[in-house]
């Protein structure tokens, strides 16, 4: 399957972090050590997204993360999500070997994994 090409961007889905309320997928929060991923709302597709894999490419690496919720343009007061983004755990992050100083926005590859 082709590549799709997108910004990752960092944020937290544990209790408490700064995402807000529980994913919209299955109503839990995951841990910063959980690879997941919010999707920008054309590509979450309606929920057709939920609990599937995609692989993300960035930095010479990929890593595996889950799919739990939706980015989109309203939610919890924030500010609206771009269509272009793939909204990753610490763990995605970590995964890729970004350096701590430079979390918040990459350009980034990613794909359906399943």
């Amino acid at each position: 399957s082709s590549h799709t090409k997108g910004k990752l961007t960092i944020n937290s889905f544990a209790a408490g972090g700064e995402g807000g309320g529980p994913s919209e997928c299955d109503n839990r929060y995951h841990s910063d050590d959980e690879p997941v991923v919010a999707l920008s709302t054309g590509w979450f597709s309606n929920k057709k997204r939920c609990s599937k894999y995609i692989t993300i490419h960035g930095n010479g690496k990929s890593v595996k993360a889950k799919v739990v919720d939706e980015c989109d343009s309203v939610h919890d007061y924030q500010p609206p999500c771009p269509n272009n983004i793939v909204n990753a755990s610490k763990a995605v992050w970590k995964a890729l070997g970004f350096l701590e100083k430079n979390w918040g926005e990459m350009d980034i590859y990613w794909l359906n994994t399943d």
